[in-house]
């Protein structure tokens, strides 16, 4: 498999590394020296992109345009999600997104749905979510603690809406972000009453897990088409 990377950071990086040692190939690197902007014929067979909020979008366009299937990592894009989503539909073209590319991850949110659907008639129960990163991580609370908490609200009509910090009504889900020194990613998820917590924790021990998941999810997208998560990836039904 041939894979254009967009971003080349510490990411972008690892990704390298792993998809060569797995037998694929890097034709394409592109960053902020060499900007992903279509202007070339690409031989790539899917696209891997970790980059910036800000520019993310524009990636994917020109990915669409170029008929460039491509792995999407980065996250804070959500308010453009709903267009992107009808582009790819209209150009019949391949978009994989996910906030976080984990394997365990993407099982503890399957096991956060399932706590949250438990414990929906047991309102003594307040649910809550923190997240603890490295200081170089750009959004706050991250992605995979979004994507926790939007999975907590469609399983749980007790809640409507997640909130970032403490100060919560009592139908939203709190979010507490940390930023520490060389975390690459915890996530902890509260059920806690006036008698006991229920906890469920994923604790990251470096960003390969991330890095091999975004590969997997290359390697399953190549041939299809249209918009798909790390659950199909996974068969996470």
């Amino acid at each position: 498999m041939k894979i254009a990377l967009i971003g080349y950071g510490k990411m972008g990086k690892i990704i390298e590394r792993l998809a060569i040692a797995r037998g694929h190939e890097i034709v394409s690197i592109y960053n902020s020296q060499k900007p992903y902007a279509g202007n070339e014929l690409s031989t790539a067979d899917v696209a891997i992109e970790f980059t910036r909020p800000d520019a993310v979008v524009e990636h994917i366009k020109t990915a669409i345009r170029q008929k460039l299937p491509i792995v999407v990592g980065t996250t804070a894009w959500s308010t453009s999600q709903e267009d992107i989503f009808e582009l790819v539909s209209q150009a019949q073209g391949s978009l994989l997104y996910a906030s976080n590319f984990s394997v365990g991850v993407n099982i503890f949110q399957q096991l956060t749905e399932k706590l949250a659907r438990l414990i929906e008639s047991q309102t003594q129960y307040t649910l809550r979510i923190e997240e603890t990163h490295h200081l170089q991580k750009l959004d706050a609370p991250s992605g995979t603690a979004v994507t926790l908490a939007e999975g907590i609200i469609a399983n749980n009509t007790n809640y409507c809406e997640w909130q970032l910090g403490n100060e919560v009504s009592t139908n939203q889900i709190s979010i507490i972000a940390h930023r520490e020194p060389d975390v690459p990613g915890t996530h902890e998820v509260f059920a806690t009453s006036t008698i006991d917590t229920i906890t469920l924790s994923h604790e990251a021990h470096s960003r390969e897990g991330f890095a091999l998941g975004a590969i997997l999810a290359a390697e399953f997208l190549l041939g299809k088409q249209g918009v798909f998560t790390m659950k199909d990836v996974l068969n996470l039904k």
